[in-house]
């Protein structure tokens, strides 16, 4: 028996992954919240669950004292810090031993020999393990040392990790203000102002290799991952094994790491990683003291639950997996899906998921890490990431189709994502060809944005106006879509999209469907909906498109992983009058502009008197026109604009009062 009773001190997917094993194992979970994870997953999941008190991450899920009592009150044996927060905290992990309670990872002495780069490093080194000529020291010690390296250089954060505290320096004349900034940053994020310099391999891969030790003083690894696809120093897509290792690497960079960890006497699962530069040597670049992000992808080659190995490590067993035993199978890729904007330079973009449909999931070949199952809010609080999709194949050229075909049919509207991007970056030439490195994402930035471009224009811009259209015929929940035609010819079938078109969309004939947009007309055959999901043949091609609305009333339709917003025209002149009249009091009748926009027309004078739904401006914007309403009956006191002139959001147009009889 491993453990009857554990806590996870986490959230999120890692932790319904630890989650997962544990029940498989009849072993009994306890879940953690802060207030905003009150109906997580993760706590839905658990078979039962402790709320946090406080606000904030230093006094819920990083507060060590607090959580080592709930373990207590809650009679858990053992507590699982998954990865992040207190993962690789050699503090928490001594408060737990000190508190009875087994850590499941390394002891204190091993997180913090491991967790400063600039004592690792001495580590590596001590023990004949190859590292990078480095330098530390004060900032005085580190510009005159730089003068006798090889330029570029590398400034990292001694206490540092995830790609965080970290600048290339091209030329000696940059190191003063680029030491003085990553110190900066690195004892913000990691309270420890500590840098050091080494030299910097300029098309590095990034390859780690997974260990396993126990108690006993048994180590094994389990191959290596393939770690290069990164933006800003963080991983993005990772795979197993590496597609650059030749067999004698391989077996040389595995032995390494595990003599790393037997000479450190090391204890649980962990992570040792290294930079391979353009000759195929290595260098010892870190350990990671816990379980990686990246870690299903090693469980899908080797077919062994990282997580029970952990568990079984921890409770004081034997392990019993033999390195000889080890194979590897096959191929794996895992694609990271953040809650960010590629084309603003990855900047997380936290919101409220109004429509979530993953892909359809297949055992063993497809696999989707994540703790989100329908609509959601992603907050600002968290770390950005929504997902892990996995896949598995018989070798690496199948396992890259396969994701990038379930990247195709992963569906997320509301927030912006990197789904298309992942899926264009898979379909590179470079990227199948293996020629990658850890600067890929920027040195290819252009071709993949031309890639992303022409992969939106491969779907007609008028088939996601038509599929609109239809979703919203559907809405009337008329016994035939037929009867609806007439109120749509009466009412105006104006569609606005957030890019700034504006579209006609005209229905003349169903089963089949001639639909006419503006002047063109379009034949749509073999037609299925429902409320949310839509499929039609277009010139032999059958499309699949989504549709989902916000809470603000924004539409959102999808169709191969392109998103695109739209909003009816009626919706918008509701939207339009429902903003005025909200901004509109009977004390001082203000009607302020809904929208940056040009004045094009003013339809009223001062003195006239409007009735409630008169048009009294016409403002242009994105290329369309919004008729500003009249909220209630009134008379016209002042108008404050001028026709062509350009107006802000929220800018007074005219002043209203109530018409009093």
């Amino acid at each position: 028996m491993y453990y009857k009773r554990i806590l996870i001190a986490n959230r999120g997917e890692i932790a319904l992954r630890v989650i997962k094993t544990a029940k498989n194992l009849g072993i009994h979970t306890v879940a953690l919240y802060s207030e905003q994870d009150r109906d997580a997953e993760h706590v839905l999941q658990a078979d039962e669950a402790f709320p946090l008190k406080g606000t904030g991450l230093q006094e819920t899920y990083l507060n060590a004292r607090q959580i080592v009592d709930v373990a207590q009150k809650a009679k858990a044996e053992a507590i699982h810090p998954g990865y992040g927060f207190l993962a690789e905290n050699a503090q928490f992990s001594q408060l737990c031993a000190d508190s009875g309670i087994d850590f499941i990872g390394p002891d204190a002495k091993a997180i913090e020999l491991m967790g400063n780069k600039v004592n690792a490093r001495e580590f590596a080194k001590s023990i004949g393990v190859p590292v990078l000529e480095g330098v530390v020291g004060n900032h005085d010690k580190l510009i005159e040392e730089s003068k006798k390296m090889q330029f570029p250089l590398l400034i990292k954060a001694a206490a540092g990790g995830g790609g965080k505290g970290m600048r290339i320096v091209r030329e000696p004349k940059e190191m003063q203000a680029a030491l003085e900034s990553t110190s900066r940053e690195a004892a913000s994020y990691f309270g420890d102002g500590s840098v050091l310099i080494e030299r910097y391999i300029e098309n590095p891969r990034h390859i780690e290799v997974q260990v396993l030790a126990d108690r006993h003083g048994n180590v094994i690894h389990l191959f290596e991952r393939e770690c290069s696809i990164q933006r800003r120093f963080q991983k993005v897509i990772e795979e197993a094994p590496s597609p650059t290792l030749i067999p004698n690497l391989r077996m040389e960079m595995g032995k390494t790491a595990v003599l790393l960890a037997k000479e450190m006497n090391y204890s649980n699962a962990g992570t040792v990683e290294f930079l391979v530069d353009e000759d195929l040597n290595f260098y010892f670049l870190e350990m990671n003291t816990r379980i990686q992000v990246e870690h299903p992808v090693t469980e899908m080659i080797t077919s062994i639950d990282l997580v029970e190995q952990q568990l079984l490590i921890a409770s004081g067993r034997t392990m019993q997996l033999k390195q000889e035993d080890l194979s590897i199978k096959g191929h794996a890729i895992e694609a990271r899906i953040y809650a960010e904007d590629p084309e603003k330079d990855f900047i997380p973009s936290p919101g409220t998921i109004s429509f979530y449909n993953p892909p359809n999931l297949f055992e063993g070949r497809l696999r989707l890490d994540s703790a989100i199952t329908g609509p959601c809010t992603i907050h600002p609080d968290y770390d950005p990431m929504i997902a892990k999709l996995v896949v598995w194949d018989e070798n690496r050229d199948l396992a890259i189709e396969r994701l990038h075909l379930a990247l195709h049919d992963y569906q997320i509207h509301g927030i912006k994502n990197n789904i298309m991007y992942l899926h264009t970056l898979l379909n590179t030439d470079a990227y199948k060809n293996n020629q990658i490195s850890t600067h890929f994402c920027q040195q290819h930035a252009e071709v993949l944005n031309e890639i992303m471009l022409k992969e939106k224009e491969d779907i007609p811009a008028f088939l996601f106006h038509i599929s609109f259209a239809l979703f919203e015929l559907s809405r009337q929940e008329a016994s035939s879509v037929w009867e609806e035609i007439g109120y749509w010819r009466q009412s105006g079938t104006r569609l606005r999209l957030t890019d700034g078109s504006t579209v006609d969309v005209e229905i003349l004939e169903e089963n089949p469907y001639r639909i006419k947009i503006d002047e063109s007309e379009y034949l749509i055959e073999n037609l299925q909906f429902n409320e949310i999901e839509m499929t039609f043949e277009f010139e032999g091609v059958r499309y699949r498109f989504y549709r989902s609305k916000n809470t603000k009333g924004k539409s959102f339709v999808s169709c191969r992983g392109i998103v695109r917003e739209m909003e009816r025209w009626s919706e918008i002149q509701a939207q339009v009058s429902e903003g005025a009249g909200n901004n509109t009091s009977q004390s001082d009748g203000r009607i302020i502009s809904p929208m940056p926009g040009k004045v094009v027309k003013i339809e009223v004078k001062s003195g006239q008197v409007a009735a409630k739904g008169d048009v009294l401006l016409i403002v242009e914007a994105m290329k369309m026109e919004n008729n500003i309403l009249a909220p209630f009956e009134g008379k016209i006191e002042e108008v404050f604009v001028e026709e062509g002139e350009q107006v802000m959001n929220e800018t007074e147009l005219l002043r209203l009062s109530i018409n009093k009889i």
